[in-house]
């Protein structure tokens, strides 16, 4: 019996457990730092699979650490389970911790076999925060080799093109005034917000390819005859790499400092979490993915045809910089929906998307079982 059988044996043996996972996670979707009930039950599960859990990681109340095997290569599996606001697990972390869970119970099956050590990372707050960061400037990912997990997509995908992020939020202070009897007596901080997305609608036929902005108004006035004393908005900025996205960020700051201008509303600018980087995916793991990928039926024609990257951003993305990590996307049937939509989050609890939990703790675990058979790749990562 080869260690990729007995692993597969082991993540076929906690089937129904993980599949049950993925639902209950999906069923109590929970915001950035706030995902209590599936932060338990993700360590919970760990646990009950013999795991050593050390539970707020960081610091952190909703993050946890769980190890199993003493060896020689450090293999990490990072699971997310933060939901999105209003439209629940849009993005599939229910998947992504049920596999994650799956994929470190079947390695732990060959950790002494293979000389591992095997950690599972919860990791909260991916959706915005950063979780990942936090558990990286705290030196959870110091001792480890390599990084890894998966991402349900509409699509078969070895990597995305991971943008570097900043999210900021906009606040512009005024004065109110009656909007007929004596409006040139008000400062209006709508029209400042109103001028700042007029510059942008302008700057982006200026943008370079790979450089995003996108935002949305979250306040703007109380009633339509005061004039408007506060508006504020929240806003993402995107680009290709750190060093690209600090001057896309100076033209958006910009910007918005026009409507400070043209308007004499006071403006206040927040960063709303952590920066995001570019992500490097290390091509030698990448290849093992593809080979325990293809085993399982899965295909990268999308990838061999060069068809372009599908475009996200990921606290994934910081640790690929610290140590070599992969971030696959992993195929589930959507009916033409796209992550971040109502109509994904259904698709992330259907027959398919729990055969996808199974495939993509298969595909993870083969990945490390491939890693630490590799002796020329394995000693590139642990010299």
């Amino acid at each position: 019996m080869t260690a990729r059988d007995t692993a597969r044996a082991s993540i076929e043996a906690n089937r129904d457990s993980l599949v049950a996972l993925s639902h209950y996670v999906h069923e109590h979707p929970e915001i950035n730092y706030q995902e209590f009930h599936s932060c338990a039950a993700v360590a919970d599960a760990a646990e009950q699979a013999g795991f050593v859990v050390e539970r707020n990681a960081g610091g952190l109340a909703t993050a946890f650490k769980a190890t199993k095997g003493t060896g020689s290569l450090h293999i990490i599996f990072c699971a997310e389970y933060d939901a999105l606001p209003d439209v629940g697990h849009a993005c599939g972390h229910n998947i992504i911790a049920a596999s994650s869970v799956g994929a470190a119970i079947g390695l732990a099956s060959v950790a002494d076999e293979l000389d591992l050590r095997v950690t599972l990372l919860g990791t909260p707050a991916e959706e915005g925060g950063g979780g990942k960061i936090d558990l990286l400037r705290a030196g959870y990912f110091k001792d480890e080799h390599v990084a890894m997990m998966i991402h349900p997509w509409p699509s078969e995908r070895l990597e995305a093109t991971c943008l570097a992020v900043d999210a900021i939020n906009i606040a512009y202070v005024g004065k109110e005034a009656h909007a007929s009897a004596a409006p040139w007596e008000g400062v209006n901080a709508l029209d400042a917000l109103n001028v700042a997305q007029v510059a942008i609608g302008f700057l982006r036929q200026q943008l370079r390819p790979g450089d995003q902005v996108h935002g949305h108004v979250l306040t703007s006035g109380s009633a339509a005859n005061i004039i408007p004393s506060s508006a504020s908005a929240d806003f993402m900025i995107r680009s290709l790499n750190n060093e690209s996205l600090d001057a896309l960020r100076a033209r958006v700051i910009a910007c918005f400092e026009a409507g400070t201008l043209a308007t004499g509303a006071k403006l206040t600018i927040t960063n709303k979490f952590q920066r995001f980087s570019h992500m490097v995916s290390h091509q030698g793991v990448l290849a093992h993915y593809r080979r325990a990928a293809e085993a399982l039926g899965r295909n990268f024609d999308l990838d061999d045809a060069r068809t372009p990257l599908p475009t996200i951003s990921t606290d994934m993305a910081n640790v690929s910089l610290e140590l070599p990590s992969i971030h696959p996307l992993l195929m589930i049937p959507t009916n033409g929906a796209v992550n971040h939509q109502p109509e994904f989050t259904a698709a992330c609890v259907t027959p398919a998307a729990d055969a996808a939990v199974i495939d993509g703790a298969l595909a993870l675990a083969w990945t490390a079982i491939g890693v630490a058979e590799d002796s020329a790749l394995r000693q590139e990562l642990t010299t």
